[in-house]
């Protein structure tokens, strides 16, 4: 059989093959435990706050340069808890599968999977599938619960944030958002630009040996300009960054002005936007562009409590307002 059917999802010998023969041979490694309904985690040497996050993954098309669906729910599942200052230890996995999917491009969904988890140090511990019909499921959506630790000194968020404060970035923003873009070979535009979808525990690893550091999120949905919003919001404070500083690759820059879309709102799946004290931010910098994911790391801005808004200071020396989203720039693509 080379493709899913419903029968796939009836809970007979069908469901019960494609949980082992995909499944469970492809995870197995990774703890996972097809024979009951819950399992035990080995709590053993895990030590400090334990951290939960869920999420849920769809992406159009479901593999694209740099990575698949498979791969981007451990991706995100990951940073979620990473950026919190999180260790990443245990992951849920649930596929919701469509009708007529083939079992070719589900076994490299897996397999991504798989290597990602492997990559990222951690185990897939409990999973379960569910089929639905033909024209219901965008091939296949899956959705993740992640478990992970913090040291209980570790204290991040908002709240931490100061006047003063820089704010930094990881890497170039929106590469995930017009990577995805260019593989639904849409507008008659082509490229070969690679997602910047990976694993961001190196980068937040070394930014917590800061006792400056204050704040870290990864710009998923919204890109780097609904982060800037989110800490608007939480602190009051106004937020001033310069363009000239975003690091912006070439074709992302190219295909937004051709298309009018902003960077700024782009998504990103493998950056870390960053608050930390200004004393510290040169050094937090250096920590960064040493890292391979972190090469072009930048300080882009400040916090600054004189203005009231997220002000963007343009390449010609002029500023606007950064509004926050209301209408996706794109269809969802994460």
């Amino acid at each position: 059989m080379k493709y899913i059917s419903l029968a796939h999802g009836n809970g007979g010998v069908l469901m019960r093959e494609l949980i082992e023969d995909v499944f469970a041979r492809i995870l197995g490694d990774l703890l996972l435990d097809i024979e009951s309904d819950a399992t035990t985690l080995p709590m053993q040497g895990i030590s400090g706050e334990l951290m939960f996050t869920t999420d849920g993954f769809t992406v159009d098309p479901l593999e694209f340069p740099g990575g698949n669906i498979g791969s981007l729910a451990v991706h995100g599942t990951v940073n979620d808890l990473a950026v919190s200052g999180a260790t990443p230890h245990f992951i849920s996995l649930n596929a919701f599968i469509e009708e007529g999917l083939s079992f070719e491009q589900l076994e490299r969904i897996i397999t991504a999977l798989g290597v990602a988890a492997r990559h990222a140090g951690i185990r897939i511990a409990a999973g379960d599938t569910k089929v639905v019909r033909r024209g219901e499921g965008s091939g296949i959506y899956l959705a993740t619960t992640g478990i992970g630790s913090r040291p209980s000194d570790v204290q991040l968020g908002t709240r931490q944030i100061r006047d003063g404060d820089c704010i930094l970035v990881s890497g170039p923003v929106g590469d995930h958002g017009i990577a995805v873009m260019l593989a639904r070979q849409q507008f008659g535009l082509h490229g070969d630009l690679q997602s910047d979808a990976a694993t961001v525990l190196p980068l937040t690893r070394a930014l917590l040996t800061f006792d400056g550091l204050r704040f870290m999120r990864d710009p998923t949905r919204g890109g780097l300009a609904t982060v800037l919003h989110e800490i608007f919001r939480s602190t009051g404070f106004g937020i001033r960054v310069q363009a000239r500083q975003i690091p912006v690759r070439d074709p992302v820059k190219i295909v937004c002005e051709m298309l009018g879309y902003d960077p700024m709102y782009l998504a990103c799946e493998g950056r870390v936007v960053v608050v930390i004290d200004a004393a510290q931010a040169n050094d937090a910098l250096t920590s960064l562009q040493a890292l391979e994911l972190g090469e072009q790391a930048a300080i882009i801005g400040r916090i600054s409590a004189r203005d009231r808004h997220v002000v963007l200071e343009t390449e010609l020396g002029g500023e606007r307002v950064l509004e926050e989203l209301e209408d996706d720039p794109l269809p969802r693509i994460c």
